[in-house]
């Protein structure tokens, strides 16, 4: 496993279970929040002393992160984790261009590296007397009452040397030893015990963080984050030799049930928690050692309103979606890694009707739908070396348009999937999809072009391609956007050339998003505006429509206070059937 390398002193030599010591006035300064969770648990207290008697100041407490805080260039704060036991603080470093990520774990404070593999040895050493784990019962209870079998607290008034070792248990009539620990020992053995046989070991603090997006270690050293609101972080756990990293990789691949080996060292996969990772192992592919990669999800996605928040989109764009996605239209959300692709897509299946039967197609799970009638489908690997037992996109995806559904939803088009998804256009089914590309033309480029080679004739059944991008804004930071939406229009075999026209367009001078397709939409006018039911002559009412969905959408947001993703659709539902919306 990995080790936590504080960016200061990390033990002094008092006694770690009289916490008297270290009381007085570090305590009694804390705000009451944090002084509180203080004093119910001890590591944390100490790590604060650490922290004071490396002459760092004393931390803000926050119980929830602002995005405000990534402003603060050097921020000094301990936040909680969803594990009530796991705190995390942010500390600025003036001698590199990455702050630190600091988790606080119940053993940051106390050595127990070896004492952990003593309790392990006495477990097998008690064997058959140990109860067997129950697979469908509670594992930590269970693994905590294997520690209880294992070790005693030291009490203050032992004597003599053997009894300041040993302590004894009495079970059937002999006298077994466990292992004495003190109450802080104790804690940090019990924590790293369940950590590890439950959890995902060193790993473990960052997954139970809901602020980070991404973990990243890049071989041996140091793994890093990616925070949502100080971005780029380096943390506190660092691999030291590429050994014990390889080893770690091995342990990770195996516990996420995609193992790794040197004939088959790049392994992805899918974590509990919904999680992505992809392992590479071994140092013949990747000469600084073993790494891997975990892109986290949310438990709850972002809703088209908190991406309103964040200035990803503003009211009229999505009332523009929303005529589109809710009139069966083909849309592709198209950009580079990591510029909030599959978020989007994620938010915008709220304008998918709620009555619809959704029908999702992915390589590794990620899509979230907030529909009932949702059947979520995953590419399954080979688990032999014959390759024809794996079922690919393109299997699922042939099997999905047996399956009746008003939306076709592919996670990723990579390959020969974007023909089938083609061939689904033409039969009248609506695809939903993302793909990597930065530009329209290179979407096309791409489509038409091996592996994927979709006919050119068939381009015009894509409708709708919304780019986006992590972009540097005018204030300086960094952001995701939306920076264009384009409307594909066809093709002309005699120039060999296709058409396609910009409905919106994002301005990064003034990070403002205009409408360049008001008046001239050619989807609008010519695909919604008949379904809507309006006239040829007439058809220029379909901006109205718009205008009046955008400001829908506005008051259901800044007046109504309608903001979860979940909320979204069900408030949506309630509109349509009222034909509000």
């Amino acid at each position: 496993m990995a080790q936590t390398v504080l960016p200061f002193s990390k033990f002094n030599k008092a006694d770690n279970d009289d916490l008297s010591q270290i009381k007085g006035d570090i305590l009694q300064s804390l705000p009451p929040d944090l002084k509180e969770r203080a004093e119910a648990r001890p590591y944390l207290l100490e790590y604060l002393q650490l922290a004071a008697n490396s002459k760092i100041a004393m931390p803000q407490y926050h119980h929830e992160l602002s995005r405000k805080l990534g402003d603060n260039k050097t921020p000094n704060l301990i936040y909680p984790t969803k594990n009530k036991d796991i705190y995390v603080h942010i500390l600025a470093d003036n001698e590199d261009s990455r702050n630190s990520y600091i988790p606080i774990e119940p053993s940051v404070t106390v050595e127990v590296g070896n004492l952990l593999k003593d309790v392990e040895k006495k477990l097998l050493e008690l064997g058959t007397k140990l109860k067997r784990i129950d697979p469908d019962g509670n594992k930590e209870e269970q693994f905590l009452r294997y520690i209880e079998q294992a070790t005693t607290v030291k009490k203050h008034q032992e004597t003599g040397l053997f009894e300041k070792y040993f302590g004894f248990l009495a079970k059937g009539g002999s006298k077994l030893s466990k292992i004495t620990v003190t109450q802080r020992e104790l804690e940090g053995v019990r924590y790293l015990f369940v950590r590890d046989k439950v959890g995902l070991g060193s790993l473990e603090a960052l997954i139970v963080d809901p602020y980070i997006e991404d973990i990243s270690c890049s071989g041996m050293g140091t793994i890093f984050v990616e925070h949502k609101i100080f971005k780029s972080l380096k943390s506190s756990i660092v691999f030291s030799n590429v050994e014990e990293l390889d080893e770690f990789v091995l342990w990770l691949a195996e516990r996420v049930k995609k193992p790794v080996t040197y004939k088959n060292p790049i392994s992805d996969a899918t974590l509990p928690d919904g999680s992505r990772i992809n392992v590479v192992f071994g140092h013949e592919v990747s000469k600084r050692g073993s790494n891997f990669t975990i892109r986290k999800f949310s438990d709850v996605p972002i809703s088209v309103f908190e991406l309103v928040d964040f200035g990803t989109v503003n009211y009229q764009m999505l009332a523009y979606l929303s005529l589109m996605i809710a009139n069966g239209m083909n849309v592709f959300v198209s950009g580079e890694t990591a510029s909030g692709k599959t978020t989007l897509l994620n938010a915008i299946t709220s304008f998918i009707h709620p009555l619809a039967k959704v029908v999702s197609i992915e390589d590794t799970p990620e899509l979230q739908v907030p529909h009932k009638n949702w059947v979520r489908e995953v590419v399954q690997s080979s688990k032999s070396e014959d390759p024809s037992g794996a079922v690919t996109m393109f299997d699922l995806l042939k099997a999905a348009l047996r399956q009746r559904p008003n939306e076709i939803i592919v996670g990723e088009i990579r390959g020969s999937e974007g023909n089938i998804a083609f061939q689904a256009m033409q039969t009248g089914h609506a695809v939903m999809a993302t793909f990597h590309a930065a530009t329209t033309e290179k979407l096309i480029q791409r489509i038409t072009g091996n592996p994927i080679s979709v006919p050119k004739t068939y381009i015009d059944n894509l409708n709708i391609v919304i780019l986006t991008s992590q972009v540097r804004l005018p204030n300086g930071k960094n952001g995701r956007r939306i920076t264009g939406i384009n409307e594909i229009v066809g093709y002309d075999p005699v120039f060999d050339s296709f058409t396609f026209v910009e409905s919106f367009h994002w301005d990064e001078a003034t990070d403002k998003f205009e409408f360049t397709g008001n008046m001239s939409s050619y989807i609008l006018e010519n695909k919604i505006a008949p379904k809507l039911g309006y006239p040829t002559h007439q058809k220029r009412r379909i901006y109205a429509e718009l205008e009046r969905r955008a400001k829908i959408l506005q008051k259901l947001h800044k007046e109504m206070g309608v903001t979860g993703f979940y909320e979204v659709l069900e408030v949506l539902g309630r509109a349509q059937r009222e034909g509000l919306f």
